[in-house]
């Protein structure tokens, strides 16, 4: 059997599909991931086979320009403005971006990009031909070829955020699901790109947090890929009859939302006031904002990279920015969580595990250092917490694993 992954440019849309592409593999059978040549790397590294022919926007553009649309019909959460949609620069006004006037200029380009890239992907699949396609929610390009060859074409979630919730701040009707503004469905003869396009939905999320589907549900059991890493030389030895929390945070926030949202200031001065034990994950540019700040009260510790699947098993609480791979390894470990969103999928996420009682979930705009200490006390003191979250955990490690999705598979393409 061939299969085909289509994957969206961002590492965080595609990371929970990996161990299925490792399944198969292992089974025998051939796999290929399409994707834009920035995730190249990263899919070899996670030990699959790269086709780097995907075109598509920026996503840390793209999400600044959905934060500039807000600003200008008064959405917009935080009290400063959000960063400039091209440069990342902050904005003294709204006025130094023309949006009406950047759209209509680089319209042809955009569609362009959908063009191409939905070519490419249509291209190689005839010249391949996979036996099914199976894609994240951000990508055109898995539900096109599933349609324009007839294969099978199945959507597998990053976590519990599905095609049908609607987008949290957007106008009524606004979805998760992917527009088509070139027309390339039409094109080539795959029918409309809409919800409906969905008919299999392979989703690793806990009973008790499943999103709504129309389609059907294929229950797999989410394993933890976090990236490449190593275990580090010496693990951090655990502090006796002190709980030890783990603050995790995404690269993207400040560069999509803004200095504004970078949290971790607030998250520190709220966890210096515990007796909790703090290792603290940060990369990038936000390991550098911490670095250069004031020093890092004694009981935190600014760990190396390490995926947080061996981090969070050692854990009693992670604090993080909402994202599906922060909240679905979490979830893998049993433990509760804080999760402080900005909105978007983030916040779909965070309010459907506090729903559950497995976690706390916090507007970033809305939350100081105060409100932070206030959930951290209930989340560690109140046992229920801990009870909803190992729930979750059996109701996840009850689900088939990914080797037992494949014969599954295997059966859709006959």
């Amino acid at each position: 059997m061939r299969v085909l992954f289509t994957v969206s440019n961002w590492p965080g849309h595609w990371h929970a599909m990996v161990p299925l592409g490792w399944a198969l593999q292992a089974a025998g059978h051939q796999v290929r991931v399409a994707c834009t040549p920035c995730q190249a790397g990263p899919v070899t590294q996670a030990g699959l086979m790269p086709v780097p022919l995907l075109e598509a926007m920026d996503m840390t553009v793209r999400g600044r320009l959905h934060n500039y649309r807000k600003a200008t019909v008064g959405t917009w959460p935080f009290a400063t403005l959000p960063p400039h949609p091209l440069t990342g620069e902050p904005l003294a006004s709204l006025d130094e971006f023309d949006m009406e006037t950047w759209s209509a200029q680089n319209r042809d380009w955009a569609l362009g990009i959908v063009d191409r890239s939905a070519d490419a992907a249509v291209d190689f699949a005839r010249q391949w031909r996979p036996d099914l396609v199976v894609h994240d929610l951000m990508s055109l390009e898995g539900p096109l070829v599933g349609g324009a060859l007839k294969i099978p074409a199945l959507l597998y979630l990053w976590g519990p955020c599905g095609p049908q919730d609607p987008v949290p701040g957007a106008p009524p009707g606004a979805s998760f699901v992917p527009m088509d503004p070139a027309g390339v469905f039409e094109r080539h003869g795959a029918g409309p790109m809409d919800a409906d396009v969905y008919t299999h939905v392979i989703d690793p999320s806990p009973a008790s947090v499943r999103p709504p589907l129309t389609a059907e549900r294929i229950p797999v059991r989410h394993v933890p890929y976090n990236g490449p890493g190593a275990i580090p030389p010496r693990q951090p030895p655990r502090e006796d009859g002190r709980p030890r929390v783990c603050v995790v945070w995404g690269t993207s926030v400040s560069g999509v939302h803004g200095p504004a949202s970078f949290a971790v200031p607030r998250i520190v001065e709220a966890l210096a006031q515990t007796d909790a034990e703090v290792l603290l994950t940060l990369t990038g540019d936000d390991r550098a904002r911490v670095e250069s700040g004031p020093p890092l009260p004694p009981h935190v510790r600014l760990l190396e990279r390490t995926p947080l699947s061996l981090l969070l098993p050692e854990c009693d609480l992670v604090i993080h920015h909402g994202g599906a791979g922060c909240t679905m390894t979490g979830l893998a470990a049993g433990i509760p969580q804080l999760a402080i969103h900005a909105g978007s999928d983030q916040e779909v996420i965070a309010d459907r595990v506090a729903a559950a009682h497995a976690a706390r979930s916090l507007v970033n705009a809305d939350t100081d250092a105060a409100a932070v200490h206030e959930a951290v006390t209930r989340l560690l003191g109140d046992p229920a917490h801990l009870a909803a979250a190992r729930r979750l955990r059996q109701e996840m490690e009850s689900l088939p694993t990914p080797a037992d999705l494949v014969p599954v598979l295997s059966a859709l393409t006959r």
